[in-house]
């Protein structure tokens, strides 16, 4: 056909390429223009078949590294001119070729595997997106790398291990990128570094930290305000699904106060965790539906996250109501069987997330009693907040009339 006869005079001049000599600016331009000959070809087998040809004749040892080098850069700059199955046919077999000379060519393969990434990401292959960059020698090669470059790189890796649902791999490039991000002044990747580090966190189960990083993004003005409250969404549901004790206690407070909360669709059970009001299972529902598939997972218990954090809640809740309690009875009060209500008390009390005793012959809980002044407090400023609250829509609903009935009140 008319193209394959296109194609066998461009394989016979890169053979005579490779036996040439002459100046690296003929070679080069010569070099060049059997480059853009070949991105002409119509057939992809023939352009296919004839980059390959091109790629041995860079690598010849015959070639001057100057020439390869610089040619070699020029062709991974058209790779993303390439339809994506041709480009990643091509890209392999370059990495291959490639791969006895690397440490001559390690700015070209980095630009050809980040390349390759990007299709792979493309097509949701997040393990080999991730494989494609951590062949980068960023900190082993004889390329100084800029931090920002390098930083980015951690970054992505550690994304696309999330995204693959591999939080021990992403929290080892996040951890590598944690050693870099002091040193960057880039303000984007450092919100990107806090995003990815609160999300390994979350992945990690380690709720409370993820909630107080979340909330730390959702207060930086450099990201725009439907991120921040995803951001502040995060914080709150983190924050639910946290062990109840004295950290989970004053995130609660944190969130409690900053009025955007109250546009959330967990706010309901945000009030409730904070006012120490017991939850019962039929009010999770609507919550359930906002979390995460990793968060749905279950504990070594048997239950769910968010259960196993609603029923330490409840235990930390009933504290505060009872003096003492029987296993039956707190059982029925938490809804779950008595002996499973014994040994979460009994492992609250231990880790010294709650205050109390366990009187095994009697099957009895007994809750250490507080003094009652901090708990009063809570309640007034809890009073006050929502009396603020009503006062903050009364003023929304009527301006004017809230603003005679004030004046009406300092002039008296």
């Amino acid at each position: 056909t008319r193209t394959s006869n296109m194609a066998a005079p461009i394989k016979k001049e890169l053979v005579a390429l490779i036996n040439c000599s002459g100046s690296h600016k003929t070679l080069s331009e010569r070099f060049r223009k059997v480059l853009d000959d070949i991105l002409k070809l119509q057939k992809e087998n023939d352009k296919t078949s004839c980059l390959h040809n091109f790629i041995d004749a860079l690598v010849n040892e015959n070639v001057s590294l100057v020439i390869s080098r610089q040619l070699l850069m020029e062709f991974s700059n058209h790779l993303k001119n390439l339809p994506d199955s041709m480009a990643k046919e091509v890209s392999h077999y370059t990495l291959e070729k490639v791969q006895p000379r690397v440490i001559s060519f390690e700015e070209q393969v980095s630009q050809i595997r980040q390349h390759m990434a990007e299709i792979y990401e493309r097509e949701l292959k997040w393990r080999e997106a991730a494989s494609m960059l951590v062949g980068i020698p960023l900190e082993t090669g004889q390329k100084q790398y800029p931090v920002d470059y390098k930083l980015e790189t951690y970054l992505k890796i550690a994304r696309l291990y999330l995204e693959d649902d591999d939080p021990v791999q992403a929290e080892a490039f996040i951890n590598r990128a944690s050693l870099l991000q002091a040193e960057s002044t880039d303000e984007h990747l450092q919100i990107h570094y806090k995003v990815c580090y609160a999300r390994v966190l979350d992945y990690r189960r380690k709720f409370i930290e993820a909630a107080q990083r979340y909330n730390e993004i959702s207060f930086k003005t450099v990201v725009d305000e439907e991120k921040r409250l995803t951001a502040l969404k995060h914080a709150l549901i983190c924050t639910i699904l946290a062990s109840a004790g004295q950290q989970r206690s004053r995130m609660l407070a944190t969130l409690f106060k900053d009025e955007r909360c109250q546009q959330l669709p967990a706010y309901s059970i945000l009030e409730k965790m904070y006012l120490d009001r017991i939850i019962k299972g039929d009010q999770l529902r609507e919550f359930s539906e906002l979390l995460a598939p990793h968060q749905k997972a279950t504990t070594a218990g048997g239950s769910s996250i968010l259960d196993r954090a609603v029923i330490e809640h409840n235990l930390l809740s009933a504290s505060k109501l009872y003096n003492n309690i029987s296993f039956e009875e707190l059982g029925a009060l938490l809804e779950v069987p008595p002996a499973m209500a014994e040994k979460v008390a009994s492992q609250m009390i231990t880790e010294g997330r709650m205050n109390g005793s366990i009187d095994q012959i009697d099957s009895i809980v007994h809750f250490e009693t507080r003094d009652p002044l901090p708990t009063w407090d809570k309640n007034i400023q809890s009073l006050c907040f929502q009396v603020n609250d009503i006062i903050s829509k009364i003023t929304q609903a009527e301006p004017e009339w809230t603003a005679n009935t004030l004046d009406s009140q300092m002039c008296l």
